[in-house]
Order: structure tokens, then sequence, then C-alpha cells
């Protein structure tokens, strides 16, 4: 089992931008320290929910501060870049961190972030699988051209050719995030790995996963490929003596945080949307994931593994919205839980 931290660089009530990012960034040199596998990092634009607009730099960023960590991004939001400049900064991390770079994309929202960019919402609406097989492409063969409806280029050679690289893989590592049934497909026939959101629990996780598999048999991918695939479980993970105080802490944070952070999403295009109820979501959260006692954090963890066949997790720690807070939760997470998953 493999576990990681799911760093969003969240903005709590009465925070900074910057006090922000620190946290994200002392999060991950933190779980190194601790002995986690991964850190993974979310990417969100003109939110407080979270304050990194590009995953893949705060990434490039902590490859360099680390030695041993896997870093991953939850997500690159695909729609709103272009595949191949993409692909071109995972290459470049993929190459230097010697393979220790995971590039995890989605399709986002319909928010803002379309106009801003100049995207707009059919990139959002169709254009996911053009821009995903053209990532692909990139990271996995010698030359590139596009002839789509979205992208359309001569062939061009890959520089630089993830494939080089001294590392025990071809290219960088590509999952995909995955919310509805169209998305579990899409990753499947392409042999992609999924990320699945916190907001979901593990009957759901199983039920995707064995729809994953369903659609990659279907499309004739290598059996190993299948049964070897390593999809990704996002959660949250508060430890503390007492499983009371943990989703205290929890209850006392992450609704100002939610509130805030949700209601400042906006839509491209103006639809009407809903918003969770910040103190319900906050407490779904604690009855689906690792919050309490260490003991009771391995014996969920294990328990949505062999429920759902999901061997890495990814777990927001910066829930209390504490510096301090978070980098004893991460040690907690690395002395106390993962010695008894291993």
């Amino acid at each position: 089992m493999h576990v990681g931290s799911f760093v969003l660089a969240a903005q709590f009530p009465g925070q900074g931008q910057g006090e922000a990012l620190h946290r994200a960034v002392r999060t991950a040199e933190v779980a190194e320290e601790a002995g986690l596998d991964a850190v993974w990092l979310a990417e969100h634009h003109f939110v407080p929910y979270g304050t990194c607009p590009s995953a893949v730099t705060l990434a490039a960023l902590l490859l360099g501060r680390t030695s041993r960590l896997r870093v991953g991004t939850a997500v690159s939001v695909l729609p709103t870049v272009h595949p191949v400049a993409l692909g071109e900064q995972a290459a470049l991390l993929h190459v230097t961190s010697g393979g220790r770079f995971t590039l995890g994309v989605g399709r986002g929202g319909p928010w803002v972030d379309l106009e801003v960019f100049g995207a707009g919402l059919e990139a959002y609406e169709r254009g996911f699988p053009e821009s995903l097989d053209l990532l692909v492409r990139w990271l996995r063969e010698p030359r590139v051209s596009a002839r789509g409806p979205r992208f359309s280029f001569r062939e061009v050679p890959v520089v630089p050719r993830p494939s080089e690289a001294l590392t025990e893989v071809p290219g960088p590592e590509v999952v995909v995030a995955c919310t509805s049934p169209a998305s579990v497909r899409l990753a499947a026939e392409r042999g992609l790995p999924m990320l699945l959101g916190m907001h979901v629990g593990d009957e759901e996780k199983a039920e995707m996963v064995a729809l994953w598999r369903q659609h990659a048999r279907a499309a004739g991918r290598p059996t190993q490929e299948i049964t070897g695939a390593a999809h990704v479980s996002a959660g949250v993970c508060q430890i503390a003596d007492r499983r009371t105080d943990a989703v205290e802490t929890l209850t006392k944070a992450m609704p100002g945080w939610l509130k805030q952070g949700l209601e400042a999403h906006v839509t491209v295009d103006g639809r009407i949307r809903s918003m969770r109820d910040p103190l319900a979501y906050t407490e779904l959260l604690c009855g689906l994931h690792p919050v309490g006692t260490p003991r009771l954090c391995v014996d969920r963890l294990a328990a949505t593994s062999e429920r759902t066949g999901i061997s890495r997790f990814a777990l927001l720690t910066e829930g209390s919205g504490d510096l301090a807070a978070t980098e004893e939760n991460v040690r907690r997470l690395g002395a106390e839980v993962l010695p008894h998953l291993r």
C-alpha cells in the first residue's frame, strides 16, 4: 500500500495566500521526512479553495527539494492548457527527477477559467478526449502530429523524450480524475489508472473500479495492465488520541474554508450550481475516511483497500488549517499508521 498527502494549499479564513502556499511546501518536505510515499498537488484558479494555480510548477519545486518522494498532480486541468505544453513540462520533470513525477489530469469544471484562458466551454464539454490522447501520444512517441478539431499541427520531434530517461518506465505515469461513468470508460479504454475523489465512499469506488476493468477488457487492454492498474483514492486524514478530538479539529476548521472556497467558484456561462453544506460535507468526510486514532486510521485504510482493490491513497492532511498541526498530523501518519500497512 502506498500512502501520500493530498495538498490543496487551502486558504483558510483569516490566512494569506502566501501562508497557504508555505504550508503546502512544508507538508511535502515533512512528508518525505516522515516516510510517506508521495504528495499529490491540486490546481485551482481564482479561488481560495486552493491557492496553487499550477500543480506542475509546484511539483517542479518539490521534486527539487526532495530526493525520494514521488510528486503527482491531482490534477492538472487539461482543458485550460495546450496538451503539448503540459506534455513537455511533464517530460522535463520525469527526466530530471529520475522518474519520480506522476501527471494527474482532469476535466475541471465549467468555471470562468475557460473564459480567462481562452479555451471556451467546448474544450470542457467535448474536447477532453482529444486533449488526453494528444498528451499521451506526446509522452509515449518520438514524433507527434495532430489533425483534430481543436489541435492541428505538422509532425514535430518530442524534446526531451521521456523514454530516454534513466528510469524503469518509458515516460511519466498518467492518471485520470474520474467522477462519472463516461470518464471511467475514457480512462479504461486507454489503460490509464483513475484518481477517485474524496467525496466518494468505498462502495461507489469499488463500483467504479469494476466498471473500469469491464471497459478495459472490452477495449482489449492486456490482462496484466488491468490487474496491475494502480488507482488512487483521495481522502482526508486527521489523527488524534481520541476520534472525537480528530473530528472536532476538522469540524472547527474545514467548514469555514469550504464555505469561502466553494462560494468563490464562478461558472463560465452563468449556469446555476448547488453548493454542499460545508458542515455536513465535513461530517461526511469524517465518516468516510481515516479520521481518529492511529488504529482506526490503519483499519479504515486497510478496509478501503480490501473493498475497492485500490492500493494508493492521497490523503488531505491540512484540514486543521494550521501549519504546526499539519506537520504533526503528517508525522503521526508516517510513524503510527504506515508501518502497520506495509
